[in-house]
């Protein structure tokens, strides 16, 4: 047998890997801009709850005698 005759089976088959492998590294390149852009979101969408959780906490843990002092001292000022 010949090996002569699969040098150019040998180059199309490379060649085919090669552009197998590109498309992959671009698929993964990709996959990681969007995850990357993804996970900014949550991370601004987390920092947006927490503040917002931060003053649901705040109004729950509000003694209610020092609100209704607070109401009582602003009607005493009209």
């Amino acid at each position: 047998m010949d090996f002569g005759d699969l040098i150019p089976v040998a180059g199309i088959l490379a060649g085919l890997g090669f552009a197998w492998i590109a498309l992959k590294y671009r698929e993964l390149t990709l996959t990681h801009r969007h995850a990357q852009e993804d996970a900014a979101l949550q991370a601004t969408e987390k920092k947006r709850l927490e503040e917002r959780l931060a003053v649901l906490v705040r109004i729950a843990t509000d003694r209610g005698l020092e609100t209704a002092g607070q109401i009582d001292a602003l009607r005493d000022r009209v």
